[in-house]
């Protein structure tokens, strides 16, 4: 692989982790509520939930995924219900005043974690795209192993810097949203978000 080629699949990631996703709608959702700490712990869960998905498509799982109309309608409905649950639990989440002096998690970190991966694990089309998109840059003829290592490697700490961005987007807002109505707000576009996600994914197709 040469450097050109590891320079365009790391802009090209750039753009793709770019969009706001359901994660990132809860980290930027958590870090205004609870503080950076909570939006904070998001992020592992993400990057873990990312890097198993990206390695079993890489390893072949991708490929069974995509030709298998049985498991592919499982994970789909997994992911749309889970997405739906936490839309759900979001827009009838309890408001108060937020204090720009508590950082204290509403939710024990260890759950945000599993809460993140969980959403990146169950993502339908992730198999697909990766099968489709990581393999375009390795070098035939050269040590895929390697190569697919770099890659991954690289697409996390891409995807880690872009919700760190959204991260600290999303503390310096948090000002704005001191208000119990704010809050509530908030709760309800982060919902609507994670609904529609929900709804996207029951629709998602085996097509790439």
């Amino acid at each position: 692989m040469t450097y050109e080629t590891w320079l365009a699949f790391t802009l090209a990631s750039a753009i793709v982790v770019l969009i706001p996703g359901p994660n990132i709608v809860l980290t930027v959702n958590y870090a205004i509520r609870d503080g950076k700490r909570s939006g904070l712990a998001t992020i592992p869960g993400v990057v873990t939930g990312a890097f198993i998905a990206m390695s079993l498509s890489l390893l072949g799982a991708g490929a069974v995924l995509a030709t298998s109309v049985f498991l592919f309608t499982l994970l789909k409905l997994a992911g749309a219900f889970y997405l739906l649950w936490l839309a759900y639990t979001l827009w009838t989440a309890p408001v108060a005043t937020v204090s720009l002096n508590n950082d204290t998690p509403a939710k024990p970190l260890s759950q945000l974690f599993w809460q993140s991966m969980l959403i990146s694990v169950l993502n339908p089309k992730g198999p697909a795209f990766y099968v489709a998109f990581v393999p375009q840059f390795v070098t035939p003829g050269g040590p895929v192993f390697q190569q697919f290592a770099i890659l991954i490697a690289t697409f996390l700490v891409v995807a880690t810097l872009n919700s760190l961005f959204w991260l600290i987007f999303a503390s310096s807002l948090r000002r704005q949203f001191t208000k119990p109505h704010a809050m509530r707000l908030l709760n309800r576009i982060g919902a609507s978000c994670l609904c529609v996600a929900g709804l996207f994914t029951l629709k998602a197709t085996r097509s790439t």
